[in-house]
């Protein structure tokens, strides 16, 4: 079986894979394009790449032999995760290996832009004393402003704290609890943009995070204030940044990461004094990748010789027999929870899932749970969110995760329900299948029996149990030129209170919305998509 190691890892990790006779090992010496890379790996079976090689789609089509490819790191943004799906290709990755090199990496740059260290350094490099010009400032008492508290952050924060920092923290997602356990305040964005000194980014990259540090937040910040980004290239704008340094209202920035890598030689970023660069180190440290190397290698072989799965991004570290009973309520679990995430608060406190009917039957349902917290927090997790590391990510949060196993009679054979508790607010719903594991329905919302697909646009309403209002409400669709797939009531009582559910053909208006809204009967307009 052939093995291609595409960038470099560490020589452990490399002799792992060479000790085995099975295995034949071949390690490029550099980085290869990907019009480079297709003559060569018509017979390779598995590829490991950290985060140069880009396993493309057209790689993918042309690898026939590819079985499994493995990232020695955490993000598998170069890697085509959804065309090795599709091609039933196992992607795996090394989850955790660099939180602290990257928090130390951090903490590093906070350093050494507080006291203007490097600029310091080759200023001496240069033959010259010149103490006036590097006065620099202390941290102590100063407060730290941390955007994003997973595991990288958290570790941040207990760095700062020992220096005698008052660290702030926003995070939509993150508990009440865990938020104490961390000893930290949680502000709003603009709470945390009035008060910090120096601002570090540890989101991951979203629709939401993409571009958020730009001229209107820097603007909110205090004037002199330094930010920070070890965590991904575009969260903060560059040129709103370099905006923001040239005009005085950043006294400076320490970046490793980019919105383009590897950064051009002639990007104004270069040019600025007040800028700290790093050629994107968070995970370069020989811990990190003596850790990530091994953990790799004994990923692929042990896949490969045995057919054990773990630390895949795409799969549940399961056996075959296992893996095709629970797979139908993968699907199902994940979508519940993406349904759910749109309608909870954004901080919660605790999931409750419980397993009934033949489903409290599976002989593991961890994967199931995996798979509704992936759909969970999917929206606000970005592209490194995977079946590994979902747990942790929740744990991160302060997202307790509850499962009963449930004999109670149910309605169905099979039933997935889901509670999420924000203190004493609940959301909930409930999954089946009809007819065919092929067929999933979510069957239950607010404890109302409703008939959902889990697919497409669906928009839901609380309305008065009057005549005429599902007329009402399909004249206004009519209007808006918005088609109404099915639908689904479910009402208390005779004249009393209503859950409506439409499936669209597409995203509803605003403007639809809004006619929707002014209605004294209807309440709780909300459009998920699924």
């Amino acid at each position: 079986m052939n093995v291609m190691i595409c960038d470099p890892i560490s020589p452990r990790g490399i002799a792992l894979f060479k000790q085995r006779p099975e295995l034949k090992v071949t390690v490029l010496e550099k980085r290869l394009t990907e019009a480079e890379l297709i003559p060569l790996i018509a017979d390779v079976e598995a590829m490991v790449v950290r985060s140069e090689t880009k396993i493309t789609r057209k790689v993918i089509e042309n690898a026939p032999k590819l079985r499994v490819v493995g990232r020695a790191g955490v993000g598998v943004d170069n890697v085509d995760v959804e065309a090795a799906t599709e091609r039933g290709i196992v992607v795996m990755n090394t989850p955790g290996g660099n939180t602290i090199s990257t928090a130390e990496l951090t903490f590093s740059m906070l350093m050494a832009l507080a006291r203007h260290i490097p600029q310091a350094h080759g200023s001496m490099k240069a033959g010259e004393w010149n103490r006036k010009s590097f006065s620099g400032t202390e941290l102590y008492n100063k407060t730290l402003g941390i955007l994003g508290m997973g595991r990288i952050g958290a570790e941040v924060a207990k760095r700062a704290q020992a220096f005698g920092m008052s660290v702030v923290a926003y995070d939509p997602y993150l508990s009440v609890s865990r938020a104490q356990a961390l000893n930290v305040e949680t502000l709003s964005l603009d709470a945390i943009y009035a008060r910090s000194d120096f601002i570090t980014v540890h989101m991951p990259m979203t629709d939401e995070t993409k571009g958020m540090i730009n001229s209107a937040a820097i603007q909110k910040m205090k004037r002199g204030v330094r930010l920070l980004n070890c965590a991904r290239g575009g969260i903060i704008a560059e040129s709103d940044l370099i905006e923001g340094i040239r005009n005085g209202q950043v006294a400076g920035a320490a970046l490793d990461v980019y919105e383009v890598e590897p950064l051009a030689k002639d990007h104004p970023l270069r040019a600025l004094p007040q800028v700290i660069m790093t050629p994107h180190l968070g995970a370069s440290t020989d811990e990190a990748q003596e850790n990530v190397g091994i953990e790799v290698a004994e990923a692929i072989t042990d896949y490969l010789l045995m057919g054990g799965v773990r630390n895949a991004v795409n799969l549940p570290s399961l056996d075959a027999k296992t893996y095709a009973q629970v797979k139908p309520y993968l699907q199902l679990g994940e979508k519940l929870g993406l349904f759910l995430a749109q309608l909870a608060p954004k901080q919660n406190d605790r999931i409750f899932i419980t397993y009934g009917g033949k489903a409290q039957e599976l002989a593991v349902t961890d994967p199931v749970t995996r798979a509704i917290l992936k759909g969970f927090l999917s929206l606000s997790a970005g592209k490194d969110l995977n079946y590994v590391n979902v747990r942790a990510q929740a744990a991160a949060r302060g997202l307790t995760v509850e499962e009963k196993r449930s004999d109670e009679p149910v309605t169905f054979n099979e039933w997935l329900h889901v509670s999420v508790f924000s203190g004493d607010q609940k959301v909930s719903a409930g999954g089946t299948f009809f007819g065919s594991p092929n067929n999933p329905r979510i069957v239950r919302v607010f404890s109302r029996p409703v008939e959902i697909h889990p697919e497409g646009v669906v928009l839901l309403l609380n309305n008065k149990d009057r005549p005429g209002i599902v007329g009402y409400l399909g004249t206004l669709f009519a209007k808006h030129q918005v088609n109404i797939a099915s639908m689904s009531l479910s009402r208390d009582t005779a004249g009393g209170q209503a859950l409506s559910v439409f499936q669209l053909d597409t995203l509803p208006p605003t403007s639809l919305l809004e006619d929707i809204r002014k209605d004294p009967d209807i309440s709780n307009v909300r459009v998920v998509k699924l």
